[in-house]
């Protein structure tokens, strides 16, 4: 069996081991530059033995950004990345960036520009209409993600992740819910799928084998008018046979319509409410059953959904979700996943990776009360409510 804390490939880099540290917004560039507190985040999980770790939603363009406290890759956010880089590859890891469109899971209000999408909707965050993107505005973006990704590897980034899920910009092309063209970019799974094809290609055209080139997909959305389980997987099969990605990270669950998809365990509905600006918060408060649907925890659950793109894809994957048991990463292994990412798990214990690795722990500490998540939007960035401050 594959030993999953033993030296491995992904592309053209080699990670120490084939523990990821998944891309989870950290809520520390109140400027939306690299701060002492985003290095010393990754640093905690850098000496703790994660393989590589991931520095979450570097927007490619402006309007791509979640809120204005977001990264856009480019000139003036260079010389940060790069600093932030280095001190990872110090600790022995390696680092990747998600790059990554908001599409219409950006707040306008709080970015200054407006949002796009597939097609216009409303926005349940800003409460604008979220305007249907151009042909030259695909075009722009396209562009956008080739700069962004040149701009980190100038950094001394080790790998990219291209983010195709939770109903951003790329996967609201995806779902035929949102998505209601009449053009190129509506209709079968095929248009549905264009954008995110052309920029897995033209991302890899432009950076060859200087970086690893991963992307992040959907299983299933979990909302009605989503990508469905079928059709994740038929898309899965088009990136695959296009051979542009050296990995796929599954993932699933829409941040518009159905965050608890990914995140399963308690729904801290009063704790979202408490950070959020009116008249978000009385909608969370007063209607939030019904956004933040209740699933229960149980370890690895997307496991058997993600089973089923094992045994259709040769492209290598990495399990997400739930996992935080020695046991559990030693199973993903056994059945044929060529890495984990983990998140809420790390972020309760960051050095729980080399704890495991040395079997002084079986699994790890975190309680899945998900009250980690509205610390987002909180002063101080993402922390887990479980630590003494």
């Amino acid at each position: 069996m594959t030993d999953a804390f033993g030296a491995a490939r992904l592309g053209p880099v080699t990670l120490r081991n084939r523990i990821v540290k998944a891309a989870t917004f950290e809520g520390r560039t109140p400027d939306g530059q690299v701060t002492d507190e985003l290095i010393d985040y990754h640093l905690q999980v850098a000496r703790g033995g994660v393989g590589m770790t991931t520095v979450a939603y570097l927007a490619v363009a402006p309007e791509g950004r979640t809120h204005r406290e977001g990264i856009v890759v480019g000139d003036d956010t260079l010389s940060g990345l790069a600093r932030l880089a280095d001190a990872v590859h110090a600790e022995g890891a390696a680092v990747s960036g998600q790059l990554g469109h908001a599409g219409p899971v950006s707040n306008g209000r709080s970015t200054g520009v407006r949002a796009l999408a597939a097609s216009r909707m409303p926005s349940p965050l800003s409460m604008q209409l979220v305007a249907s993107a151009s042909e030259r505005d695909l075009t722009r973006i396209t562009y956008a993600y080739v700069a962004a990704a040149r701009t980190l590897v100038r950094a001394g980034f080790d790998a990219l992740e291209i983010h195709m899920a939770h109903s951003y910009l790329i996967s609201s092309f995806l779902a035929p819910g949102l998505n209601r063209r009449k053009d190129r970019w509506g209709g079968s799974l095929e248009n549905r799928a264009r954008l995110a094809r052309q920029i897995a290609r033209a991302v890899r055209d432009e950076i060859g084998d200087d970086a690893a080139i991963y992307a992040k997909v959907s299983l299933s959305d979990g909302f009605a008018g989503g990508v469905s389980t079928a059709e994740g997987l038929e898309f899965a099969r088009l990136l695959d046979a296009d051979g542009h990605l050296d990995a796929m990270q599954m993932s699933g669950g829409s941040s518009l319509m159905n965050p608890m998809y990914l995140f399963r365990g308690d729904v801290p509905q009063a704790e979202f409410a408490a950070v959020m600006p009116r008249p978000v918060r009385w909608g969370i408060r007063y209607a939030g059953q019904w956004f933040l649907r209740a699933y229960p925890f149980e370890e690895a659950y997307f496991r058997d959904k993600a089973l089923s793109w094992r045994h259709e894809l040769t492209t290598p994957l990495m399990l997400l979700g739930g996992i935080n048991e020695r046991a559990t990463i030693d199973k993903a292994m056994a059945d044929g996943f060529e890495y984990v990412a983990m998140a809420r798990a790390l972020l309760r214990e960051p050095d729980l990776v080399a704890r495991l690795s040395r079997r002084d722990a079986l699994g790890g500490l975190c309680i899945h009360c998900n009250r980690c998540m509205p610390t987002i939007y909180a002063d101080g960035g993402t922390r887990c409510t479980e630590i003494p401050t």
